[in-house]
C-alpha cells in the first residue's frame, strides 16, 4: 500500500503509522532512493514479509523528473533536491560546492543525468582484495545483468527484462561525432559499450531511460511493487534516529508533519539514505565516533569511528570552448522557434534534445602509458553554463569535462548538531594529494589536446574556461582549484570491510550491532571508476539476496 499525503498502515488505515501496528514489520527501509526502491521491490516480493519504506521527500509527480533533460529543473530545486552545500574546501581555495542529492521517490536516480556506467572490473576485484568476500567482478556481474533491461539485447554482460531500462541516445549531433573522431586521432579507440569486455574508448553514453522518458528506480522498481498489500510507503517522513534495545535495532523514530512517530520491526532496519544521510542517521542514533557524539550529548550505543569517514567524490574540471559556428544546444535554447520545435519533437515523437542525458559523449582514457587502466573520464556536453543546472550561455560553446577516476583524497562528514533537520558538515578534502593534483592537470591537458586535433580545431574559436593564460602545470592546477565542481558521486562514508575503520561487513551488517544494515553508495570502500548510480543499484540487488537468505537461515 502506498501512503503519500498521509501515512497509512495495512490495516487499520488510521491516518498515522502507530508503533503497535508497526511492530509487525519485518523490514524498515530508510530512504526511497536508488537503493531503497530496489530493496522495497525485492524484499516485498515475499508476500509473507511486511516492508515499510520511509522517504523524506515527496512523490515523483514533478513532470520534469520524467523528461531526461529535466535535471536542469530538478537539481537545486528544494522540492526535489536536499540542496546540500560543502564546507569551504582548502583544495578548492576555500570554495563551497553545491552537492545535489535527490529528495523524492527515486532519490538521486530521479534527478541525476541518467548516465549508465558500471565502472571497471578491477574496481570490484579490489573490493574483494580488501577482504570483502563475494564482491569481486565475477560476483557482482550477475546483479548488474539482473537489474538491466538492455535495449540492445542480452549477452554475457547485459540483461533483458530487468526493472532498469537502459537505452541508446535518441539524438546524435555533429559536434559529438567529431569529438569521438578527435579522440581517435590521439589513439583512443571508438567504443559502443563501456560496460562490456573493456571500458577504454570514446563513444555515446547509454541512459537509464525508456522511450525517451527517465527510468528512475521509483519507475523501474517501486511502481510495479507499490500496490502490494505487504508494502507500505510513507513520504515526507524524515528519519531522526534508529531505535535500539541494547545493541539490536528494533525500529526508527521519524518526523512527519511536525509529528514525532515511531515504527518498529521484528526483523531488520536498513539504512539507504545515501553517503550523506546514512552516516548522519547512524551518528544521531549513537553509532559513530564516540567523542564526537558525546560532544552533542548523544548517548553512545556503539563507538564506531569509521562512520562518516572515507568520503570520496569525483571532481570534474569543466573546460569550455567557444565555437565558430552555431552547432551547440546554446543556440537552440535561445532561439524561440528552435526551442518550440524541440518541445514539439519531444511531445509527439519522444526524440530530440529533451531526451538528452547530462552528457552525450563519454571517453575513458589513460593520462600516461603506465596507467594499467583508464584513470580519466570525459563527459562531453554540446552546451555550456557557468555551473551544472544553471542557464546556458548565450553564445555557442561546448563543455569538455574531465574527472580523475580513482582519487586518493579522503574527506569526512560530521554532525553539526544532534538534530536531524540540521544538515551535517561536509568536508570533501578535494585535491589533497600530489597524485590527485597530477592526474587532474593531466586530464586538462588531454582535453586541450583533443580540442587541438585537426578534427575539432577548425570548429573552435577560443578556450573560454579556464583560458589559455593557464599554461603551466601550476597554473592549470590553480585553475582547477577555482573552477572545478562535484560530479555528484559521493561514496564511502559507511565503508564495507573487515578492518577497524570499516562500518559494515561484507554482508552490509553494521559491525558490532544486530538487526541493522546499510545498503547504498556509502558502503563502497573505494570509489568506482565511473558514474555511481548503476553500481548503487547493483549493491541493493545483491543486498536483497543476502537479506532474504539470512532471514531463512
Amino acid at each position: 500500500m502506498i501512503a503519500e499525503d498521509q501515512a497509512t498502515t495495512t490495516p487499520p488505515q488510521s491516518g498515522e503509522a502507530s508503533a503497535s501496528d508497526a511492530a509487525a514489520y519485518d523490514y524498515i527501509v530508510v530512504g526511497a532512493g536508488s537503493a531503497g526502491c530496489v530493496l522495497a521491490n525485492r524484499l516485498s516480493s515475499n508476500p509473507a514479509a511486511r516492508v515499510l519504506l520511509l522517504e523524506a521527500g515527496g512523490r515523483d509527480w514533478n513532470p520534469w523528473i520524467h523528461i531526461p533533460v529535466g535535471y536542469f529543473k530538478t537539481m537545486h530545486n528544494p522540492g526535489t533536491d536536499w540542496c546540500y552545500k560543502t564546507e569551504p574546501d582548502k583544495g578548492l581555495n576555500g570554495r563551497r560546492l553545491d552537492w545535489p542529492r535527490g529528495k523524492v521517490l527515486g532519490g538521486s536516480s530521479s534527478i541525476n543525468g541518467l548516465l549508465y556506467i558500471r565502472g571497471q572490473k578491477e574496481d570490484y576485484d579490489q573490493w574483494r582484495q580488501l577482504g570483502n568476500t563475494g564482491w569481486s567482478y565475477d560476483d557482482v556481474l550477475p546483479y548488474f545483468i539482473r537489474s538491466e533491461d538492455q535495449e540492445r539485447g542480452g549477452d554475457d554482460y547485459h540483461g533483458v527484462g530487468g526493472p532498469l531500462a537502459v537505452s541508446n541516445m535518441r539524438i546524435r549531433r555533429e559536434l559529438c561525432d567529431k569529438f569521438i573522431e578527435a579522440a581517435g586521432e590521439l589513439g583512443i579507440p571508438p567504443s559502443d559499450d563501456f560496460n562490456g569486455a573493456a571500458q577504454e574508448g570514446a563513444g555515446y553514453f547509454q541512459l537509464t531511460a525508456r522511450n525517451g522518458r527517465r527510468c528512475s528506480t521509483a519507475v523501474g522498481y517501486l511502481k510495479p511493487a507499490k500496490r502490494r498489500p505487504n508494502l507500505t510507503i510513507v513520504t515526507h517522513a524524515q528519519t531522526e534516529r534508529v531505535i535500539f534495545e541494547g545493541r539490536r535495532a528494533v525500529g526508527v523514530a521519524y518526523r512527519r508533519k511536525d509529528k514525532s512517530l515511531e515504527a518498529r520491526c521484528r526483523g531488520e532496519v536498513i539504512l539507504s539514505a545515501g553517503a550523506i544521510g546514512s552516516p548522519q542517521i547512524l551518528m544521531l542514533s549513537g553509532v559513530g565516533p564516540g567523542a564526537q557524539l558525546q560532544g552533542f550529548d548523544i548517548p553512545v550505543v556503539h563507538d564506531l569511528p569509521g562512520v562518516g569517514r572515507n568520503l570520496q567524490d569525483h571532481l570534474q574540471v569543466r573546460m569550455v570552448f567557444k565555437t565558430r559556428v552555431p552547432i551547440t544546444m546554446n543556440d537552440q535554447v535561445h532561439n524561440p522557434i528552435k526551442k518550440m520545435l524541440m518541445g514539439l519533437d519531444y511531445i509527439f515523437f519522444r526524440r530530440g534534445p529533451l531526451t538528452m542525458g547530462a552528457s552525450q559523449v563519454c571517453v575513458f582514457a589513460r593520462t600516461t602509458p603506465e596507467a594499467a587502466t583508464p584513470d580519466i573520464q570525459f563527459h562531453l556536453q554540446p552546451l555550456s553554463a557557468d555551473k551544472p543546472g544553471e542557464g546556458l550561455h548565450r553564445f555557442s560553446a561546448f563543455t569538455s569535462s574531465t574527472c580523475q577516476l580513482r582519487p586518493e583524497s579522503r574527506g569526512v562528514i560530521e554532525l553539526r548538531s544532534p538534530f536531524a533537520q540540521d544538515y551535517p558538515a561536509i568536508h570533501p578534502n578535494y585535491l589533497a594529494t600530489v597524485k590527485d593534483q597530477q592526474v587532474t592537470v593531466a586530464g586538462m591537458k588531454l582535453s586541450r589536446a583533443i580540442a587541438a586535433t585537426s578534427t575539432l580545431a577548425p570548429l573552435i574559436e577560443s578556450e573560454l574556461s579556464p583560458g589559455t593564460e593557464a599554461a603551466s602545470d601550476a597554473q592549470l592546477l590553480e585553475a582547477a582549484r577555482n573552477i572545478s565542481q562535484t560530479i555528484y558521486h559521493p561514496v564511502g562514508t559507511c565503508k564495507m570491510g573487515p578492518d577497524e575503520t570499516a562500518v559494515v561487513d561484507e554482508r552490509l551488517r553494521v559491525r558490532g550491532l544486530q538487526g541493522l544494515r546499510v545498503v547504498d553508495a556509502s558502503i563502497m570502500p573505494t570509489l568506482v571508476s565511473g558514474n555511481t548510480n548503476a553500481p548503487t543499484i547493483m549493491i541493493a540487488e545483491k543486498a536483497s539476496d543476502m537479506i532474504l537468505a539470512d532471514s531463512r537461515a
